[in-house]
C-alpha cells in the first residue's frame, strides 16, 4: 500500500492513504463514486440514505465489482444511514450485518445510535457517528463510536436547524477537547465546509483526525446527482446557500425536529422561504410547482443540495482528481513556514 502523504490516525486505521472520508449522500454517494473514492485512498462510504436493502446491495456489488483487483481499496468501503429511518425500519442495516462480509465502516446520522451500536461492532464493523453538537458526543460514546465525525451548520443536505446549528470552525475544536479528555482513543472527523485542500488542512489543524467531504464530491464525475444540477453548483457562490425546512416540506420528506436542508436558493425556495407554516398547511402548490420543475429540468424550481462550499466547485471533475488535488494542497500548506 502506497504510504499516505497526510498520515493520522484515521489514515491508519482505515488502511487509507488519505485523511478523507466520502460523505454517505443519499442519492449521490453510489457505488461508482464509494469505489472511486477507495480506489483513490480514501474512505468510501456508500450513501444508505432511507434505507432500500435492494438499492444498498446492488450498489455496494457495484461498488465491489469496481474495485476487486485491489484488496486495500476492498478495506475501505462502507455505508452510512440516516439514524430515525432505521427506528422505523432496521432491514436494510441487518441485511448488511448478516452478510458475508460486513462492510468494514458503518456511519450513522442523526438520531440516537446506542441501539445500533453492539450490533454492529459485534461483526468487527468500525462505527461512525455523525453529531451537530458538542451534547451529542456522550451519546456517540455509549454507543461505541470509534470515529466522531462533528457536522457545522455549513454542511449541504440534511443537519441541525439555524438555531440549533455550529460552525464547523469552532465545533470541531471543542469536540477535539472534550475527547482528549473523555475518549483519547476516539478518533475525530471535521464535516461541513470541507471542499478543497485548505479546508482539510484547516480541519487537521483544529484537532480533527481526518474530513468528511460530501459538496464537492457531489458535484464529481461519479456522483449520481443530475448533471443539471451539478452544473448549477458550479456557478454558486456560497451565499446562495441556505438552510431551511421548504424543501423537506415540498418533497414530502418528513425529517424529524431539529433537523432541516441545505441547498442553494431559488425561485420557488424564495417564494415560500418566509411562509413556512402556510407551506405546510397547504403544500399542494409548491408541491406541483416543483414536480413541473423535475420535468422539464429546471432548477429555478427544484432544489440543488450542496452547503456553502459551494463558490469553491469550480468544475465537475472525477473523484480520484478532486481526492488528490485536496490531499496534496492540504500537504503544501501544512509545510508552509510559520
Amino acid at each position: 500500500m502506497t504510504p499516505p502523504l497526510l498520515p493520522t490516525r484515521f489514515t491508519e486505521l482505515f488502511g487509507l492513504t488519505t485523511p478523507i472520508a466520502l460523505a454517505p449522500m443519499a442519492m449521490a454517494s453510489g457505488g461508482s463514486l464509494a469505489a472511486a473514492c477507495a480506489n483513490a485512498g480514501a474512505l468510501g462510504l456508500l450513501g444508505g440514505g432511507y434505507g432500500d436493502p435492494d438499492w444498498i446491495e446492488a450498489e455496494l456489488g457495484r461498488a465491489s465489482d469496481l474495485i476487486r483487483t485491489d484488496p486495500f481499496a476492498r478495506s475501505r468501503l462502507g455505508c452510512g444511514f440516516i439514524t430515525w429511518k432505521l427506528d422505523q425500519d432496521r432491514r436494510a442495516l441487518d441485511r448488511l450485518l448478516e452478510s458475508e462480509a460486513p462492510p468494514r465502516t458503518i456511519m450513522l446520522s442523526f438520531g440516537d445510535p446506542r441501539r445500533y451500536g453492539p450490533d454492529i461492532r459485534s461483526v468487527g464493523t468500525r462505527l461512525i457517528c455523525q453529531v451537530q453538537t458538542l451534547a451529542q458526543v456522550p451519546m456517540a460514546l455509549e454507543a461505541g463510536a470509534d470515529v466522531v465525525c462533528a457536522q457545522g451548520g455549513e454542511a449541504g443536505g440534511h443537519g441541525v436547524s439555524g438555531s440549533q446549528n455550529r460552525g464547523t470552525f469552532t465545533l470541531v475544536p471543542e469536540i477535539a477537547d472534550f475527547l482528549a479528555s473523555q475518549s483519547p482513543d476516539t478518533l475525530l472527523l471535521a464535516a461541513g465546509g470541507v471542499a478543497d485542500g485548505r479546508g482539510l488542512a484547516a480541519a487537521l489543524m483544529l484537532g480533527a483526525d481526518g474530513a468528511l467531504v460530501g459538496s464537492r464530491l457531489w458535484a464529481s464525475a461519479e456522483s449520481l446527482a443530475a448533471d443539471g444540477a451539478k452544473r448549477q453548483a458550479v456557478g454558486a457562490s456560497g451565499d446562495m446557500s441556505v438552510r431551511s425546512p421548504v424543501f423537506d416540506i415540498i418533497r414530502d420528506i418528513p425529517w424529524p425536529a431539529p433537523y432541516d436542508f441545505r441547498a442553494l436558493r431559488n425561485a420557488l425556495h424564495v417564494k415560500w422561504e418566509g411562509r413556512i407554516e402556510a407551506l405546510k398547511s397547504d403544500p399542494s402548490e409548491a408541491r406541483a410547482e416543483y414536480q413541473a420543475g423535475l420535468k422539464a429540468g429546471d432548477y429555478s424550481r427544484i432544489h440543488t443540495p450542496v452547503g456553502e462550499g459551494a463558490g469553491l466547485i469550480r468544475a465537475i471533475d472525477p473523484a480520484a482528481d478532486i481526492i488528490r488535488s485536496m490531499t496534496q494542497d492540504a500537504l503544501e500548506r501544512r509545510r508552509l513556514p510559520g
